[in-house]
């Protein structure tokens, strides 16, 4: 007779087809239903919080769902950072854990549910009678509301015979919400504004992906006759690229960004116009018409002077119809874009004799295949990847960590992205005390790509970011430094190739590694002993803002 961990992984995989997690007491005998019953597939990680990285990386990295799975207790505290983050990113995914018994809890018992609530995580409870239905009902909320949800399973209840699985209904998520009147009449206004323009600028953010909106914005592009440019995590979302200005805010081109501050209206859809997005206040002119087209009840930031709230690429869609009689400013084709998304080149070495991280960078962005994949923990090296590694879309910069100011998740994100994406060459970039905090799954990413994978770590010997921001304060740097740790060593541990690279001749191996099938090469794992000295723009911005 089915248990109820069948129900469980049976219901599951009708809906979702990748399972990233670790074994251990409370999802044993959920991981023997799913491997034995389904077809779904299991990747093992050596951390908890490796197992909701993944899949927080699998859904960005390719707009599928996946789940995550650990044990209860100590396994389940592990993954709140990682929780955390996907809440905060509106990342949907399952974590399936086991949790105390329903006669209560055991003295090493936690309260599993209000610790999920605390990161703003909710909480689903399988149990004997309700099984499947909880689990295609904990998908359908993370799908749409965009949110990760935890599917618990008591102690006492893995083994009870539940009968033979039910059927699941098909999920089908709500269309798009049309835009209410008054949205509509702000369309004919913004539009007005757009036609009548001189410099009309377009933003998009991940926002304008996740709605599909690509070829409208496109079409709103042409129609407009505006420059484009995006946030980190939209990088790629308009389709020609002939006029676009790359990534905005700390990460974009010094020129880039003294153009855009020419913008007379500037349309941003689907971006929250973060801080970091916003230079802190200095992406746009005074004078600039600011509009905002986004789900959210109201506008993200006090600059928006017009906010339209709906579906990105059906507002899109309105305005292009809005325009049609409308003449292109011509704006684009008076400027020349191509040396404006130029980055400073670095010099070869630091003054303190170590590597330039802005040279490595740009080197290293020569050097990579093309159909990259790059997955980025976080830390003052952020910036580097973003600024010279270009991507083709969206899904192709993975930025885990950010949302939440997060480090240390940079490893288990590779094993996500490789699930996803597994003709794509997959490319970490991750710092040294990151990389050290996510260690464990260091094998993790070299098992699940193989030949297919890049790790790039920005060796400096410190917490940057700390030294950047409090050690030019005055505070004590000790707390801030980090012995020098041999990555390389590290990762021929565990069957990746290790490269030490002091110098950028160093970086002639991964030159010769791009060159070979991918079945013949090894993972690379490149440990740059890159200055601190060098600091990456944003971070400029920051420490003015905090100073």
């Amino acid at each position: 007779m089915p248990t109820v961990s069948q129900h469980v992984a049976v219901a599951l995989s009708r809906h979702i087809d990748e399972v990233f997690g670790l074994m251990g007491n409370g999802n044993a005998h959920f991981l023997d239903a799913l491997l034995r019953r389904t077809p779904a597939r299991f990747t093992a990680v050596r951390h908890e919080a490796g197992a909701v990285v993944a899949a927080d990386a699998h859904f960005r990295a390719s707009g599928r769902i996946a789940a995550a799975t650990t044990t209860y207790g100590a396994g389940f505290t592990n993954t709140l950072t990682a929780l955390a983050e996907s809440a905060q990113a509106r990342i949907p995914l399952v974590l399936i854990v086991g949790d105390e018994p329903t006669s209560g809890p055991r003295p090493w018992d936690v309260d599993q549910i209000a610790l999920a609530s605390a990161v703003g995580v909710r909480t689903y409870t399988a149990g004997r009678l309700d099984a499947a239905a909880s689990t295609v009902i904990a998908i359908e909320h993370a799908l749409a509301y965009r949110v990760p949800v935890v599917l618990a399973i008591p102690y006492d209840v893995p083994t009870l015979e539940a009968g033979e699985v039910p059927p699941t209904p098909v999920l089908r998520l709500p269309a798009p919400t049309p835009p209410a009147p008054h949205t509509r009449a702000a369309v004919e206004r913004v539009a007005a504004a757009l036609a009548g323009a001189e410099r009309p600028f377009l933003l998009a953010g991940r926002g304008a992906h996740l709605a599909g909106a690509r070829e409208v914005l496109g079409a709103l592009a042409d129609a407009t006759g505006a420059v484009t440019a995006s946030t980190a995590l939209g990088r790629g979302v308009f389709p020609d690229a002939r006029y676009d200005l790359g990534v905005t805010g700390g990460f974009g081109a010094p020129g880039a960004m003294e153009l855009v501050r020419d913008a007379d209206v500037a349309v941003v859809l689907g971006a929250s116009l973060t801080p970091f997005t916003m230079r802190f206040g200095d992406l746009f002119s005074p004078g600039t018409r600011v509009v905002q087209v986004d789900v959210a009840p109201t506008a993200t930031h006090p600059r928006v002077g017009d906010y339209l709230q709906g579906d990105v690429r059906v507002v899109a869609e309105l305005l292009v119809a809005a325009l049609a009689d409308a003449e292109p400013s011509g704006w684009r084709e008076s400027v020349d874009l191509a040396p404006l998304r130029a980055q400073e080149s670095g010099d070869r070495l630091a003054p303190d004799g170590r590597l330039d991280p802005r040279s490595a960078a740009q080197r290293i962005g020569e050097l990579l295949p093309d159909d990259r994949v790059v997955v980025s923990d976080g830390g003052h090296f952020i910036g580097w990847a973003n600024m010279y590694w270009p991507v083709a879309s969206p899904e192709r910069m993975i930025m885990v960590g950010t949302a939440y100011q997060s480090i240390g998740l940079g490893f288990p994100s590779v094993a996500g992205a490789a699930q996803a994406a597994p003709a794509s060459t997959i490319v970490l970039t991750t710092g040294d005390g990151g990389g050290l905090m996510a260690l464990a799954d260091l094998e993790t990413a070299v098992r699940t790509t193989g030949g297919r994978g890049v790790c790039v770590v920005w060796n400096d010997g410190a917490y940057g970011a700390e030294v950047n921001l409090y050690g030019l304060k005055g505070l004590a740097e000790s707390p801030m430094l980090i012995p020098e740790v041999d990555f390389a060593a590290l990762g021929a541990a565990v069957g990746a190739e290790g490269v030490v690279v002091r110098d950028l001749s160093d970086l002639d191996h991964l030159a010769r590694w791009s060159a070979r099938p991918s079945d013949e090469r090894p993972f690379l794992l490149l440990d740059l002993r890159v200055s601190r000295s060098v600091i990456a723009p944003y971070q400029h911005e920051i420490i003015r803002v905090n100073s």
